[in-house]
Order: structure tokens, then C-alpha cells, then sequence
């Protein structure tokens, strides 16, 4: 004899998994225009300071996913978060924090590995090797 699930309690079920999906990520190729608008986000990239002095997204501030939870008061909670890392991993982590502080945030799609393959402009500070 089958049984039937009512459909509610499928939706139900489902529910968390929709809440921890959080905001969906944004494509690198909108990554400029949004950061353009008046009302644009803090491009926060949470790599290493070597990481970052190799290149980085333009306009993007680092503050280390390790650091992220003691350096909170350095984000302008009137803005919303565009967060990057290498991969994806820390910015998850620091996704995870920003929500819990009530900020909110989203990842650039694929993170640096991503902005690389797509050939994005990447700043690299002056007197640092490497970037590109």
C-alpha cells in the first residue's frame, strides 16, 4: 500500500534548505554595475593580505575571514555586502557572520577563481608582483 505525503508537509520539510540558501550569487560580468549605483555595496574580499596584494577585484576592501568577526565595526551598516574569496569556502564563512551580525550579504558567483577565468579587471597595488 503506497502512501501519500500531503504536500504541505513536503514544503515544509523543504523550508530549511530554502532559508540557509540565503540570497543568490552575483554573476561577475554585474559585478561593476552594481558596484556603480548610488546604493552600491562594500566589495569585501576576505583572502589573505598576500592574496590580495597579487590582485584584486577593483574597489574591493580586505579585511581576512579570521578577522572578519573582531572587525565588524569597520563595515558601514548601512550598506549591504558583496563578499569574495579564492573559492567560495571563506566567503561562505564570512557570509555566515555577516548574517548573524544582521548585515546583509551576497557572494560574487565563483568568487577569484571565477573573476579569472572570466578575465575580469583586477587591481593589483602599486609595487606588488604578480595579479594577472
Amino acid at each position: 500500500m503506497r502512501r501519500f505525503i500531503p504536500l504541505s508537509l513536503l514544503l515544509l520539510a523543504a523550508l530549511p534548505a530554502v532559508a540557509l540558501a540565503g540570497r543568490p550569487a552575483v554573476a561577475p560580468a554585474a559585478v561593476a554595475e552594481i558596484t556603480a549605483r548610488a546604493d552600491a555595496p562594500i566589495l569585501l574580499d576576505v583572502r589573505t593580505p598576500e592574496e590580495f596584494a597579487q590582485g584584486h577585484l577593483p574597489g574591493a576592501v580586505l579585511i581576512p575571514h579570521d578577522q572578519l568577526a573582531e572587525r565588524l565595526d569597520e563595515i558601514n551598516r548601512d550598506r549591504w555586502v558583496l563578499v569574495y574569496c579564492r573559492s567560495g569556502k571563506r566567503a561562505t564563512t564570512a557570509q555566515e557572520i555577516l548574517e548573524e551580525a544582521g548585515i546583509e550579504v551576497r557572494q560574487v558567483e565563483g568568487s577569484w577563481l571565477r573573476w579569472q577565468e572570466e578575465d575580469r579587471p583586477v587591481r593589483v597595488p602599486d609595487g606588488a608582483e604578480g595579479g594577472e
